[in-house]
């Protein structure tokens, strides 16, 4: 089953690679979406793959990269689209 999920990831987590390491991660995991810096602070990832991948990736936002603190992760269901690939997104909000 496809799951389909944004999360809102909170702490000390601009600054520390946590963009790209999500990217490795959801490659590694065969998740398509997006994540971006939001200008408050926080990451926004979207995701979109196997249910259990997703369960994966959403343990790891927990830990993030080495020097990431993540303090909370906030998961909503999102939208139906696919994206085909997985990347950082440059845009505002």
């Amino acid at each position: 089953m496809i799951a389909r999920h944004r999360y809102l990831i909170e702490g000390r987590v601009q600054g520390v690679g946590f963009r790209y390491a999500t990217i490795r991660q959801a490659e590694r995991l065969g998740l398509t979406g997006w994540v971006r810096n939001l200008p408050d602070g926080r990451v926004e990832v979207e995701a979109h793959g196997d249910g259990r991948a997703m369960d994966a990736l959403e343990n790891w936002l927990w830990e993030g990269p080495t020097h990431a603190r993540v303090s909370r992760v906030t998961r909503t269901d999102a939208d139906q689209a696919d994206h085909g690939t997985f990347r950082a997104r440059h845009d505002p909000p």
